[in-house]
């Protein structure tokens, strides 16, 4: 018999906690993204993990009503793992900072990737450690100057697109805190996935790093400044919509549309095409040269890690729903220790 689930709402998704960012923070927008769209995946509360590690957004399992863990430094993906593999029915997501996720946690965050394990990593990129009071970042651009790079970062910095694709992600979008319905859009994306995900959220920092993407944030220039990535439509962006990118000879080209390019010689955009390649090439795509894109860069069908796993397990059992322990340990070679301490080697 089965039992109607209550109806959620945001609020539900609201712990007693009080909100302690700083006022203007991008945070307080992705945590009421999240908040909006988890009541809409019709599951049962109960069923929602949030993981952090450490950092201004690892703030996030306290003000979410849900399960939650708030880890060590870059451990979130690891943890995450663990939770998703022993509980395959659990929603998890995890909040991580570009400090958190592409520093102490780079490594953690590539094997999450690379095993395609179902987590929802929600990359908060305010391109600065806000937490610690302003030292540049992973993300942070060349020649960056902050309270430890007084005379400019030397630093290249990382792709976050790119770092996920190479890694095998098979879900990777980037999204925006104050677009909200597209911020909403990406998150819903994410959920309905079956692997890893992987949103990288522009995010501003007000004190420490205020307006690192306002050329693509503010109203004037948003169109001019940011391509939307649609599944088969062509890259056309601009306020007057008279502009798009096309491929020539394997390179993308900014092109005015008009008399001699038309939306027709545009670049479609496929997310779903296996082959990575392209969707390395717009992540890439870096102003002012290019717009930025905004969007779903990759979206293919893989099977999950703690899918697979549990799969392994269920074939190991057999059908009186006994394993084969005794089985495992007495086969190949065994060494015997003896009272007197002597070693001799047997046959199993």
């Amino acid at each position: 018999m089965s039992t109607e689930l209550p109806v959620l709402t945001k609020k539900d998704f609201q712990s007693d906690q009080e909100v302690r960012w700083c006022p203007g923070c991008g945070d307080y927008a992705v945590l009421s993204a999240v908040q909006t769209v988890l009541p809409k995946l019709d599951l049962p509360k109960e069923k929602f993990v949030v993981v952090s590690g450490i950092g201004c957004s690892s703030r996030f399992p306290y003000y979410m009503d849900t399960y939650g863990f708030h880890t060590i430094h870059g451990r979130a993906p690891a943890i995450a793992t663990g939770i998703k593999t022993a509980r395959p029915d659990l929603e998890v997501w995890i909040a991580t900072g570009d400090g958190d996720a592409m520093s102490i946690g780079g490594n953690h965050l590539i094997h999450t990737l690379r095993r395609n394990v179902g987590v929802k990593i929600l990359m908060f990129n305010n391109r600065i450690y806000g937490l610690t009071k302003g030292q540049y970042s992973p993300t942070s651009e060349l020649g960056k100057r902050t309270k430890s790079t007084p005379a400019g970062s030397v630093d290249y910095p990382f792709n976050p697109l790119a770092l996920a694709l190479g890694a095998g992600a098979t879900f990777v979008a980037r999204s925006v805190d104050i677009f909200q319905p597209h911020l909403r859009a990406m998150l819903q994306r994410a959920a309905d996935h079956k692997g890893s995900a992987f949103i990288e959220i522009y995010q501003n920092c007000n004190i420490f790093n205020d307006k690192a993407f306002a050329y693509m944030t503010e109203k004037d220039s948003r169109a001019e400044q940011t391509v939307y990535l649609e599944q088969g439509q062509p890259l056309v962006f601009g306020k007057e919509k008279d502009k798009g990118i096309r491929l020539v000879e394997g390179r993308l080209e900014r092109i005015e549309l008009g008399r001699e390019f038309g939306p027709e010689d545009c670049l479609v955009w496929d997310e779903a095409f296996e082959d990575p390649s392209m969707a390395f090439r717009l992540a890439y795509m870096l102003p002012p040269e290019f717009p930025t894109p905004i969007g779903v860069l990759r979206a293919v069908d893989m099977p999950a890690y703690d899918a697979r796993s549990v799969g392994q397990i269920e074939a190991a059992i057999d059908k009186d729903g006994q394993g084969e322990l005794q089985q495992l340990i007495h086969s190949g070679e065994l060494w015997t220790v003896k009272e007197d301490g002597s070693i001799s080697r047997g046959d199993g």
